[in-house]
């Protein structure tokens, strides 16, 4: 178990350092590992996926994405073709729908119950933003308990995505630590952005060390080389596999660690977003740890 203390001999360049690099030792002593059902974030493809859902998804079915994870665009998390018609299709490509990020604020009960009625197992919360008091994330973990037993009661999970800010010191405490301390109710887990972490100048795996089988998803993103990052930074992703970001290190602890579900996800791009997501997989699927 890390304490504050630690933690903060950790931040700043020592941690990134830790992330980007020194995680060598521990890729080549797993080093037989490998996702077995790679996921994708629809959001990914943001531009692309309304014009054509149908046509989107067969691409990344062929490209060797599992996993789905949608978010709630202009036709909703189900792209226009409801929970059932929106399962039935991915089915018929050998995919599965594991979760969506979504607005768990706004009638909460229903998209739940749509969510378990097709076998998701988690429901997600995207975002919250920075906040101006530690109280105000204390708040937001007991919203995060209520959304747990809404999503209990329908069988299913649910999930917070952490952004930079919750990994950033705010007056003493990582809100990060917060959330994990404060929401505590048994149907409630972590999705962690590995870009997002780094960005903030943490070491991922320190994390996960610290709160073992709490973060069961995480956003597999990676981040441009050669630029120190800094707060407030624009967003710096790049395609999976071609960023400072060592994968191969993370992901084999995270396996130990109690990761379940890898995710890729990409928010800016040198090419078309359909061919940022294709070599991703190509990395991803060959990737040992």
């Amino acid at each position: 178990m890390y304490n504050r203390k630690e933690f903060l001999k950790l931040s700043g360049g020592a941690a990134l350092g830790l992330a980007l690099g020194s995680c060598a030792s521990a890729s080549a002593a797993t080093g037989k590992g490998t996702i077995k059902n790679l996921g994708i974030q629809l959001y990914t493809l943001r531009s692309d996926l309304p014009k054509d859902p149908q046509g989107i998804l067969k691409k990344l079915s062929e490209f060797g994405y599992k996993e789905i994870e949608s978010y709630e665009g202009s036709q909703g998390m189900f792209w226009g073709m409801g929970n059932t018609g929106f399962k039935k299709y991915i089915d018929e490509l050998g995919m599965k729908m594991v979760s969506s990020h979504c607005n768990f604020r706004e009638d909460f009960e229903r998209k739940a119950a749509e969510a378990a009625a097709i076998g998701m197992s988690y429901l997600v919360c995207p975002h919250v933003g920075k906040k101006k008091t530690l109280d105000e994330y204390k708040k937001i973990a007991d919203e995060f308990n209520n959304a747990a037993e809404i999503c209990r009661k329908n069988g299913i999970r649910f999930g917070y995505h952490n952004h930079d800010y919750s990994f950033r010191l705010q007056d003493g405490q990582y809100p990060q630590d917060i959330f994990m301390r404060n929401a505590t109710h048994s149907n409630m887990d972590f999705e962690m952005d590995i870009y997002w972490v780094v960005a903030a100048e943490q070491d991922p795996i320190a994390w996960l060390k610290k709160y073992p089988n709490r973060f069961r998803l995480c956003h597999v993103k990676d981040r441009k080389k050669g630029i120190a990052p800094k707060q407030g930074e624009p967003n710096l992703s790049c395609i999976v596999g071609t960023g400072s970001i060592d994968f191969a290190g993370i992901l084999g602890q995270a396996k130990k660690l109690g990761m379940k579900h890898y995710i890729l996800e990409q928010e800016a791009y040198e090419k078309a977003p359909i061919d940022c997501v294709k070599e991703g997989a190509m990395y991803l699927n060959n990737l040992k740890f």
